[in-house]
């Protein structure tokens, strides 16, 4: 969406802030031997005292409140009560809603207490390139080049992205024009971003992977070589000078 006046910006800010303050939460909240279940329970009930909806239960009708992904898998992974939180875990939780109308979406990757397996390196590149990229980011700039910087920096720390996997503009629905901001440069996107435009920014960076395929149950999805990917995400709008971070409250960059 664009931002055409002060109402709108205000009911952008509160559904971010929801969306920042409910990851905070449960990243706050996780514990080895918690059922990912559990995790998402607990953040649908942090998200229902605000009077938010779940986006991706609203929109396509996931089977959960949030997205929980665990080590090999990337993305939409569905919260289950079979699945066991352990040490050293990779965990990607992705927390989207809907409140009042308006629609805000963020993420982020971490290791589970002890980092036993050696995947800090790779969720800090994730941020530090989500950063980077976001503060790129203004009225007038090519969304391919944004893409082209992101792969770049994965490059130089050893890194390959997700060409399959995007951010996207948001407001009001979870995903709106721009439909595609990728992290690659796509030289087909002729995009550039807008002024007081919304868009979520998020960084796909992977340590063998670089197509992120569906597995059976219909949402999860694992790269097309294997290995590990951590994702972080910033909804945030688009000005002539730095960008204003709407989900800053979710603390991924600390």
């Amino acid at each position: 969406m664009s931002i055409t006046k002060e109402s709108e910006l205000i009911g952008m800010k509160k559904v971010s802030e929801v969306v920042a303050y409910t990851l905070k939460e449960m990243k706050n909240y996780v514990k080895p031997g918690m059922s990912t279940k559990e995790l998402d329970d607990f953040g649908a009930s942090v998200l229902k005292d605000f009077g938010a909806n779940s986006a991706p239960f609203m929109t396509y009708k996931f089977p959960g409140w949030t997205c929980i992904s665990v080590n090999n898998e990337f993305c939409h992974g569905i919260p289950s009560q079979n699945k066991i939180l352990k040490e050293g875990d990779l965990i990607n939780v992705d927390v989207s809603a809907e409140l009042n109308g308006f629609w805000s979406d963020n993420g982020g990757s971490f290791v589970l207490g002890e980092d036993i397996n050696q995947h800090q390196k790779l969720i800090d590149a994730s941020k530090q390139i989500l950063h980077k990229a976001i503060y790129n980011i203004k009225g007038g700039v090519r969304i391919s080049d944004i893409g082209h910087l992101i792969e770049t920096e994965a490059k130089k720390r050893g890194y390959k992205v997700i060409k399959n996997l995007t951010g996207h503009g948001i407001g009001r629905n979870l995903h709106e024009e721009p439909s595609e901001i990728a992290n690659y440069k796509d030289r087909f996107n002729l995009k550039r971003f807008k002024k007081n435009s919304v868009v979520a920014i998020e960084t796909f960076i992977t340590t063998t992977s670089t197509y992120a395929e569906t597995l059976n149950d219909g949402w999860t999805m694992v790269g097309n070589k294997g290995g590990f990917m951590a994702q972080h995400e910033h909804t945030i709008v688009v000005t002539d000078d730095k960008p204003m971070i709407l989900t800053e409250m979710n603390e991924i960059w600390n």
